[in-house]
């Protein structure tokens, strides 16, 4: 890691403060210094811009993000035991990194989003992932309070995220993503680069905003895309039916005998438009 800063390599860092990683709290480490700086750099320039990260551990892509020239890095640490090693790196980086400890569904980003541009930069725990993107996605105000998101996913969640009608990834995330940003897999990265190695393949997703979705209720969207895709095999005449089913159906312009994975994500807002 000397080639990026003269801290101590991560290795030694985990093993110094005893930072096995948890299975409970979704936790893998990426050690690799050239992964990092590359899901850092997806992310653009980060020069006066202010990143929040979740779940840091150890510290590996903290690291990259301040090498790479972060006005700032806030993140959001539930692992007491990780505190310790983001303290070395926030004196290696004084007034750089400011570590909260908590759980980051239940902290307000936005609110802390209080000067110049912000970035997301995270490699996210698996159990919290998607909720966290989510969250994300469906802000108070829109366009958000963010600039962009450069988030680590299962690959089977990134490809749901970045999917579209007639994909088998196809779903809510996907009409959610596709309605509000500009979604793409960056790259792949390969479990053996972890540690533990996790069972499947991750990718790193980028996001930007969509800064004129089409109007559309939030609300009335997740309540569609939550009974559509609940039932997703059957004809939305029948999934929808909670919710108007045929006469819903027909008054926003879709064929009743069609499937939830056939809409396109203009025809989802059409939908909620009508509820």
């Amino acid at each position: 890691m000397a080639a990026l800063d003269s801290l101590p390599p991560l290795r030694e860092v985990i093993q110094r403060h005893g930072l096995d990683a948890r299975k409970a709290l979704g936790q893998n480490f990426l050690l690799d210094l050239n992964l990092t700086q590359k899901v850092a750099r997806t992310a653009g320039t980060l020069q006066d811009v202010t990143v929040f990260e979740v779940g840091p551990g150890p510290g590996g892509l903290t690291r990259a993000i301040l090498a790479l020239g972060a006005k700032k890095v806030v993140a959001v640490e539930r692992d007491a035991r990780c505190l310790p090693a983001l303290a070395e790196i926030a004196d290696h980086y004084p007034g750089r990194l400011e570590v909260i400890e908590g759980d980051a569904l239940k902290i307000d980003f936005e609110a802390l989003a209080s000067e110049g541009p912000v970035k997301i930069i995270a490699n996210l725990p698996y159990n919290v992932g998607t909720q966290l993107l989510v969250n994300w996605l469906l802000p108070k105000t829109w366009p958000p309070f963010w600039q962009s998101l450069t988030l680590m996913f299962q690959k089977e969640v990134g490809e749901r995220i970045v999917a579209s009608e007639n994909d088998d990834h196809y779903g809510r995330l996907g009409v959610l993503a596709g309605w509000r940003t500009h979604a793409r897999m960056a790259f792949d990265i390969p479990p053996q680069a972890f540690t533990p190695p996790p069972k499947v393949t991750s990718t790193v997703v980028h996001l930007t905003p969509n800064e004129n979705p089409i109007p559309c209720s939030v609300a009335n969207l997740e309540r569609i895309t939550q009974a559509a895709f609940g039932q997703r095999r059957k004809m939305l005449r029948q999934s929808l039916k909670p919710l108007g089913g045929e006469s819903l159906l027909v008054k926003a312009g879709i064929d009743p005998a069609r499937r939830a994975e056939t809409l396109s994500v203009e025809e989802f807002c059409r939908l909620a438009n009508s509820l």
